[in-house]
């Protein structure tokens, strides 16, 4: 069996785009060997910048012949039929064959396909991938209409066994396989030839060329810890860097170099940002102080000054960067002191955030009363967590922020404490965009919970209110992230926090329906909503907005649309919410139906009550005694459900005692008004888990009474008892959690 070795050589490939192009190119070729009846032991593929390569061990050397029988129209059928099936299969009339078909006499097709050699299997999966290779961006180059991510040079392809190595065949417009590659562009740029994969791994690094991209990030790391260890320091880790570095260069040369003296006073944040951006830099930083005081860099290549003249380069470069930032820094902290964060917030009233929610500066606006409400339920101070939202996009407007956006909130933090800001408040400006995704932490000092929490619920609300939601696999405004964001946070703090009344406030808002003063029958109804939530007066200029947009009106069918959007609306981001945490659940290991049961219990707006109901739930239905308890439950309710439907009635109330006739419903009496003792005190003091507890005690006497006992009983009044003691133990049950929605 063959081994099999491509190699694609060309110009640089993006760093950006090597990891995905070798997986293209393992499953394309690899599909097309599967689909044309090749098999396979391993594949292996890696790339440097100038090529992209594939190893395929124990080909086999040919696909196996093929028989296949397709069955034809009826010998009666027309002739058009017959014509169309001939064409079909590529045979002639006389190659058919004649059977039963069941109901008659049909054609059959018998199509032998014979074995072919790996070779030209090989050379018809390549070519279809070169020609279709989904590269993000590709060219075309000369006067040929091949397109590829840089002009391609060269195609390996051979096939190798034990009688040596074959040349798979292939002309792709102009560009013959052969047998022989490169090595480092500037080291050893001769052709030599290989035999295989062992051997071409060996030669190219001979040749200066270390194939495995795992591999060079190994050798970078391995010699920049090394070097900045010798030098009393640490490279700060950057894996993306660090696979993008191992992606621009074949043969990499680690160098190190001193930041100089003036800039060391610069934010660690800015000097690693400004070295990672723009040169590729590794940062790194002094342990005993923070600061970064070096930087590594990778060449390409060997030189005779053992790179020298390379990094006394890229120091010059650097420090020209370095001088732009530190510009950027000292120009912000000066607006910052002559005129405060808020000050240099202001011009964010001329920033749109979205040509339907307003400016920055609006948006602010209502994060801060929004952190002011929540402030309380996280134990935050009110005003502080108001003034944190106020100057928390402030560095928006910085110039360093304009340079490098990724600083966002990280410079926020400096100037507010610059500004000589209390620490939460400085905090908070980087925190509040926190958790960035599912990894991230998530904040716990309370004023950055308010305002992280209250930019999150406004970014919701507004895209809501606009009709603006996730469609599919598109949420250009980051849309899930935020909702899952806000359950973070809350269940993260144990935050309780009942959501429905303020997403409706917020829709409301949003959509421009906030009413202050007019006479009109729908500002009348507006108001009375919002004085039933306990706003009673939120300002004209909502009103004015509304009234431009035309959502004020007297006609009462107009009013119902209006009333009815609002609710639909705040009841949908709820049930987002819900969507979302359903997700976050199941990653935690909680079963989706113990989630549905929780749902459907009142509060459902309050996640942490939520959560913890569902935690208990789940812990619970893992007992022996849960999992059997689940079971007569649903005995009893199903026994219940067609009695209530054969006979018209709901047996919900009157179960008695003195109806009892067997010992086993007696005692299951007892054992429901115990439980119902134990369970409604636990459920009004939220401990699920003991009011589970109390619910398991229900196992052994329900067992029991269904063993002993036959509900539906030719004695019409006993039947009634037993149907409606039946529905005690749905009540009760239901009260702990909706049972109905379980599985099993």
């Amino acid at each position: 069996m063959p081994d099999l070795l491509i190699e694609l050589f060309s110009e640089e490939i993006p760093a950006r785009m090597q990891a995905k192009a070798r997986e293209d190119l393992k499953k394309l070729v690899t599909d097309g060997l599967v689909e044309a009846g090749l098999t396979y032991r391993a594949a292996q593929a890696f790339s440097t910048p100038r090529r992209l390569t594939l190893a395929i061990e124990a080909l086999t050397a040919e696909s196996r012949p093929v028989r296949e029988e397709r069955k034809g129209p009826a010998t009666t059928a027309p002739e058009a039929a017959v014509q169309g099936f001939l064409r079909a299969t590529g045979l002639r009339l006389d190659q058919l064959e004649v059977r039963d078909a069941g109901k008659g006499q049909a054609y059959f097709a018998v199509v032998e396909k014979p074995g072919r050699k790996a070779a030209a299997i090989v050379a018809e999966a390549l070519e279809t991938t070169i020609r279709t290779f989904p590269w993000p961006k590709s060219m075309r180059w000369g006067a040929g209409t091949l397109r590829w991510v840089r002009p391609l040079h060269s195609i390996l392809c051979i096939l190798t066994d034990d009688h040596g190595a074959e040349v798979v065949p292939l002309d792709i417009d102009g560009i013959v396989s052969g047998n022989t590659t490169r090595g480092h562009r500037f080291l050893a740029p001769a052709a030599f030839a290989v035999t295989g994969f062992d051997d071409y791994a060996a030669r190219l690094k001979r040749a200066h060329v270390i194939l495995s991209p795992d591999d060079r990030a190994d050798h970078i790391w391995h010699d920049a810890t090394t070097m900045a260890f010798a030098a009393g320091l640490e490279v700060v880790e950057d894996k993306g860097l660090l696979a993008e570095v191992a992606g621009l260069v074949e043969w990499p040369v680690v160098l190190m170099g001193r930041i100089g003296e003036d800039f060391l006073g610069l934010p660690p944040e800015v000097l690693q940002t400004s070295m990672r951006e723009h040169q590729k830099f590794f940062s790194c930083r002094n342990p005993k102080t923070g600061r970064i005081e070096g930087f590594v860099t990778v060449a390409n290549t060997e030189t005779a000054d053992h790179g020298a003249t390379i990094l006394k380069g890229n120091q010059k470069v650097l420090s020209a960067r370095l001088s732009d930032a530190k510009f950027f820094w000292e120009n912000d902290l000066r607006t910052v002191k002559a005129v405060g964060m808020e000050g240099m917030a202001a011009g964010l009233a001329h920033v749109t955030f979205h040509n339907k929610l307003g400016s920055q500066a609006d948006r602010i606006a209502r994060i801060e009363a929004l952190a002011r409400e929540i402030a309380p339920l996280v134990g935050a101070k009110p005003d502080l967590a108001a003034e944190a939202a106020r100057v928390a996009k402030a560095d928006l407007q910085s110039a360093m922020v304009g340079e490098f956006p990724e600083l966002q909130g990280t410079m926020g933090v400096y100037y507010a404490r610059a500004a000589g800001l209390p620490e939460a408040v400085a905090t908070a400006c980087k925190a509040h965009y926190q958790p960035l995704g599912p990894s991230d932490d998530v904040p716990t000092d309370p004023v950055s919970v308010a305002v992280a929490l209250a930019d999150k619920i406004d970014t919701l609300t507004g895209f809501w209110a606009i009709d603006e939601k996730p469609t599919g696999s598109k949420d250009p405004f980051a849309l899930r992230r935020a909702a899952l964001g806000v359950i973070r946070l809350v269940l993260g703090n144990g935050v309780r926090w009942p959501m429905t009344r303020q997403l409706r406030l917020r829709v409301i808002s949003h959509m421009g329906q906030i009413v202050g003063r007019d006479g009109s029958a729908i500002a009348r109804q507006l108001r009375d909503r919002l004085a039933d939530m306990g706003y009673d007066d939120l300002g004209q200029e909502a009103y004015e907005r509304m009234r431009k947009d035309a959502l004020i009106s007297d006609d009462p069918r107009r009013q119902e649309v209006v009333l009815s959007e609002m609710d639909r609306k705040s009841s949908d981001l709820l049930a987002f919410f819900h969507d979302r945490l359903k997700v976050h659940l199941r990653d935690e290991g909680i079963r989706h139906d113990v989630i549905d049961a929780s749902l459907a219990m009142p509060g459902n707006d309050d996640l942490t009550l939520l959560v913890r109901r569902a935690e208990a739930l789940a812990a619970f239905l893992k007992t022996d005694d849960g999992e059997n308890l689940l079971q007569g439950f649903k005995r009893a309710n199903n026994i219940l459900t067609q009695a209530e439907a054969k006979d018209g009635v709901e047996y919900s109330f009157g179960a008695d005692p003195k109806f009892a006739e067997a010992e086993a419903e007696r005692t299951l009496f007892a054992a429901l008004d115990t439980a119902e003792a134990a369970i409604a005190p636990a459920m009004k003091a939220e401990d699920f888990a003991a009011a589970m507890s109390a619910m398991a005690a229900l196992r052994a006497p329900i067992d029991a009474f269904f063993e002993a006992v036959q509900v539906n009983t030719d004695n019409a009044v006993v039947r009634r008892n037993r149907l409606n003691l039946l529905s005690r133990i749905r009540q009760i049950c239901l009260s702990v959690a909706d049972l109905t929605r379980l599985e099993g």
